[in-house]
Formats: C-alpha cells, structure tokens, sequence
C-alpha cells in the first residue's frame, strides 16, 4: 500500500476552502455539544449518580452511556444524546423493510423528505418517553434528587427532550453543513472523549500494582492486533465483476463494455447486531433490578457476563441478528434492477431474478464470517479482563463504532482532495477503493 506524503495531504487540507470550512464547521459543532455534555440539568446530584452508575458495573444502562459520552450518568442535559433520533431512523428502516408503502417512499425525493420528517416526530415522541422514564429512575436512586417530584420529573421531561432534539439538529447541520455523517460522528467523539480518562487510569492501575507491566505490553499487543482486525474486517469486501455496454455516436460504432464491480462487504450489518444482542441479554438483570422477583434473579445469575450460558446466548443472537439486519438493509432484487436499467449485468448470470438469487446467495456465505468476526470482537472484552486480570474491558463495539467511522470520514476527505486533483492520504489502497469503487459502479 504506497502512503503518500502526510504532510503533504495536510497543507492540502488548507489549501481547499470548502474542505477546510466543512471541517471547520464540524469541530464547532462538536465543540457546541462537548460545552453541553458539562451542563448538568437542575436539581440532580451529580456525585450520587455518577456513584450508582459506577456500582453497576454495565449493562444496558452502561452501554447507552457509552454513546452519548458519559452524559446519562453526569445527568446532563444531553443526557439522551443523538440515541432517540438513531432509534427513530432504525424504526424507519426496519419499516420500509415490511411496509411496501414505506419502501416506495424511499426511492423518491418527495418520499425521502416526508420520512425524514416523520423521523424527526418520532424522535421527538422517543425523547419524551426516554425523558420521563429517567426521571423516574432518577428519583428512584437514593440521594440523587434534591427535591422528587412531579415538578422535577415535569422538569427533566423538559429539559431532557429539548437537548435531545438540540442534538439532533446539530446531528442534521454537521450532515448537510460539515464532514461525514453527523449522527455518527457525534457517537464517535462522545466515545473518542473517554479514551483519555482510560489511558490515564490504566497507567494508574499499573503504578499501583494492580496490572504489572508485563501484562500491560501484552495487552497492548492484543489491541493493536485486534485494530487491526477491526480496521481488515470493515474495509473488506467481495466484489462481483459486471460489465455495462457504453455506446458512442461516433459512426454507429458500439465500444466494449465497461469492466467494473460491485462490492459487498463482508460486515454489512455494522455494529447494531451487537447491540441489538447486548440490549435482550441485559433485559433479565434490568428486570430483576427493578422489580426484585427472585425468579428474574436467578435468571440475572444465570446470564451473567462471564458464563457459560453468557456467552452461548450472546454468540447465537450476535448470528442471528447479523442476518437479520443485513437482510434488512440490503435487497438483492432491489441491486438486480438498477444494475439492469443501465444495461449491466454479471457474466455468466441472467439479468433479473437470477442475478438477484446470486447477489443473494454470495451474500448469505460473505455474512457468516462478518457475523463470526463480530461475536468475537463482542466477547473479546470479558475474555481480555479475565486472562490478564484488569479491572476493566477493552470495548470491541467501541472500537467497531470509531474504526467505522474514522474510515468512512476519512474517504470523504480523500473525495474532496482528489476531486480537486490533489493527492489524498493514500495513493493506493482500500480507503480509496472503498470510496471510489462504490460510487464509480452506482451502488
């Protein structure tokens, strides 16, 4: 892979003034929301809440707090962060896949609007709901509300709700305004913040004994390998040859078909499985939590991280839901007909329903270790914490989330400076491919 010259690509950077305003503008915004992830909203008692979500150990609740930076258990007013916008957006897409009214909307501009908007009400529906039930918990930890209430729980709804949908409008201008998707890049640096405090306490276990440092430099070696991994698993993908005829006026004359590709990555379905498996596992503990049945809480016991029963459920939903969402978010019939308006097809299949049942087919085998490589990265962190005794896990879905985005980022930029015939970042190689090679086959 030939790096080109970094500096190079950097004094780039500056010289393109569209470039440098969308990433200007993106570092205000994220600016705006680190200021209000400090903003604690009225009448909580942050040390108590921090406390208790430090006590927990996880779970579901420490999983959302992980996406929006630490702002659930700081009780901010960011405190929902962008979430309820992302679970209104899947709602959306889990919907266009089951209501054909829904998918029809989406092939058009009139439709795409009309969805985005009605995302947008269901955000807002979502916050409120998200809002009250935290208040609800919050006036149920013990020293955390100055004054319980239907005033305060009245209060947060408020406050709650309104910087959610702050959120989401800062998600929207960074996607239309700044660089890469802003939703994304909101998750990613509220999970980027937290890799300082990490480090730092990580080198304090170390001085004082907790961690030696021989089991540190071999941790250290299984990160760097498993970014590795990460960075493999997210670029790779299996491209299928197509040609498309091109036809020139010059004399009647028809040139060869055009040669090219469509690729499909190996890990189509991204992060959600895991966190669609992480969000049913917890449920028994949550349950048992809050309702105190000894029943659940055997349950909660039983499917503790760490146990057998653990990690056999999480492998098999991780599967499951790898499927699941890939057949959600990727219709092969859908590909088959687009590739045939432009004339395309694969040699050696039949355009339509034949080449539809191949894309199918080759997707169903790609998926398998795609859904493998994520079980792993999602049982790895128990695995690390029990084989050299930290007191602490090494996040695979966070590393999924800042690996992905990072990447798909980063081909933005490499877009701007070569559309502008710059050099990029790298001359050859798969970031490249994965933003040109794409886009230049329509998919």
């Amino acid at each position: 892979m030939a790096q080109a010259n970094p500096m190079a690509a950097v004094g780039n950077i500056y010289r393109t003034p569209e470039l440098w305003q969308k990433i200007t503008f993106t570092f205000l915004c994220l600016l705006i929301y680190r200021i209000g992830s400090h903003v604690t909203a009225p009448g909580v008692d942050v040390i108590a809440m921090t406390n208790f979500f430090a006590s927990q150990g996880g779970g579901l609740l420490g999983l959302y707090d992980l996406f929006v930076g630490g702002n659930l258990s700081r009780s901010t007013i960011f405190a929902l962060g962008i979430m309820p916008y992302i679970s209104a957006s899947i709602f959306m897409q889990i919907g266009a896949a089951v209501i054909p009214t829904l998918d029809k909307m989406q092939k058009d501009e009139e439709g795409r609007k009309k969805i985005t908007q009605w995302t947008r009400y269901a955000t807002v529906a979502l916050a409120v709901v998200q809002a009250y039930g935290y208040a609800l918990f919050t006036s149920g930890v013990q020293g955390a509300v100055l004054n319980p209430g239907t005033g305060f729980v009245m209060q947060m709804v408020l406050f709650l709700t309104t910087g959610a949908l702050f959120v989401m409008w800062l998600g929207e201008q960074i996607t239309e305004r700044g660089l890469g998707n802003g939703a994304s890049l909101l998750i990613f640096f509220s999970i980027v913040e937290r890799f300082v405090p990490s480090i730092l306490q990580t080198i304090g276990f170390v001085s004082t004994g907790a961690i030696s440092l021989l089991a540190l430099i071999a941790m250290a070696a299984v990160m760097l390998g498993v970014v590795a991994g990460v960075v493999a698993m997210t670029l790779a993908a299996r491209r299928i040859a197509i040609q498309i005829p091109q036809r020139t006026m010059a004399r009647g004359r028809q040139r060869e078909a055009a040669k090219n590709f469509i690729p499909l990555r190996i890990n189509s379905a991204g992060v959600m499985p895991i966190i669609f498996a992480q969000s049913l596992i917890v449920v028994p503990g949550a349950l048992a939590q809050f309702s105190g049945n000894p029943t659940m809480a055997v349950w909660a016991e039983y499917l503790a991280p760490g146990t057998g029963a653990y990690f056999l459920l999480s492998a098999v939903l991780i599967m499951f839901f790898t499927y699941f969402y890939t057949s959600i978010i990727f219709n092969p019939m859908d590909l088959s007909e687009n590739l045939k308006k432009q004339g395309g097809f694969i040699p050696g299949i039949k355009p339509g329903s034949k080449t539809a049942e191949y894309i199918d087919a080759v997707v169903t085998r790609i998926t398998l270790p795609g859904a493998i490589f994520l079980t792993l990265i999602a049982l790895l962190p128990i695995w690390l914490a029990d084989m050299f005794s930290v007191p602490f896990q090494f996040g695979g879905t966070s590393l999924l989330i800042v690996v992905g985005v990072a990447l798909d980022t980063m081909s933005q930029m490499q877009q701007h400076l070569l559309l502008r015939k710059y050099d990029g970042f790298m001359k050859k190689g798969r970031v490249r491919f994965r933003g040109r090679g794409a886009q230049s086959s329509g998919y």
